[in-house]
């Protein structure tokens, strides 16, 4: 059944990634009532636009993610109730393609060092070894899906040939190799570069461990852009200390915000980002564009388009 739609809000949560009236009047002219809502407003509409979850909208007939990633919502009670749930998957490929593409580049030309340097107006060039070009390294992308895909493609550009590991093995296009899930030490551990893009689920969680951690070479970098909880943190950081890796780029953490007492502040190879990969100026015509078309498709009496349950 197609959900009946008169009003659609979008909620006050998304403000963290875009102004929620930013969306709204991009969608004015949608022929259902678009609204910037707050928690004490759920109940006047049938569907919403959000970024975080609210019981309440357990009561509406269909609720899209402003993310990909969707572990935050209650399949189970979601199925129970018949509230229809869609994601962003697909509009976040190029950038957070570019992002990892930044935190390599910022690595290899060590830029993170150098505006370290600036604050502390400390003149330091580095050693005549330390910088490295990208051509000719390997990223190993854990996660060849859409987000996956889009960061092979960027990096790809760049000259890194691309290894990837996905449940089945089989061969993606845009990566030179493909590994299986079950491999995934033998495929981490040639790597220069360990990208997680993978989505959180029950499989997911803390999948990268100390085991994991300990098949990747003492000079390879590690690279999240996935979810915080894949990778098991304090593994990490027991990493990072003993030299196991040569460093890491994280923009997603098992607490966010990153608790201001987390070692991985103050570790000079680590470059933390607040969780804002794919943050761009056009993120809110991107989800325009998605509820756009479910709106047109239910009007037409056909299936959503990134249904999730």
């Amino acid at each position: 059944m197609q959900p009946d739609i008169e009003r659609l809000g979008v909620h006050d949560s998304v403000e963290s990634v875009f102004p929620p009236s930013e969306l709204a009047d991009s969608l004015s002219d949608l022929p259902v009532e678009v609204a910037v809502i707050g928690d004490d407003e759920i109940d006047s509409c049938d569907a919403v636009v959000t970024l975080e979850h609210r019981d309440a909208f357990l009561e509406l007939a269909w609720i899209h993610s402003i993310q990909a990633g969707v572990d935050r919502f209650p399949f189970d009670d979601l199925e129970e109730r018949g509230v229809l749930l869609t994601n962003s998957t697909g509009i976040h490929d190029r950038w957070v393609g570019e992002t990892v593409a930044s935190y390599l580049l910022a690595f290899a030309r060590r830029l993170h060092e150098h505006v370290a340097n600036q604050q502390e107006r400390r003149w330091e060039q580095p050693a005549w070894d330390d910088g490295f070009t990208l051509p000719g390294t390997t990223a190993c992308v854990v996660g060849t899906g859409t987000l996956g895909s889009g960061v092979a493609e960027v990096l790809g550009s760049l000259g890194v040939r691309i290894t990837g590991v996905r449940r089945s093995g089989d061969p993606v296009e845009g990566f030179a190799e493909v590994y299986a899930s079950e491999d995934l030490e033998d495929a981490v551990a040639d790597a220069d570069f360990v990208i997680v893009t993978l989505p959180l689920t029950e499989a997911t969680r803390h999948l990268f461990d100390a085991d994991v951690f300990g098949a990747m070479a003492d000079d390879a970098y590690l690279v999240n852009v996935g979810r915080g909880p894949v990778v098991d943190e304090d593994a990490l950081i027991d990493a990072l200390e003993a030299d196991g890796l040569a460093g890491a780029a994280l923009d997603v953490f098992e607490t966010e915000p990153l608790p201001a007492e987390s070692p991985l502040w103050e570790m000079d190879e680590v470059i933390v980002t607040p969780h804002c990969a794919a943050f761009t100026e056009d993120y809110y015509r991107a989800i325009g564009d998605l509820v756009r078309e479910n709106v047109e498709r239910f009007a037409e009496g056909e299936a959503a388009t990134n249904r999730v349950v």
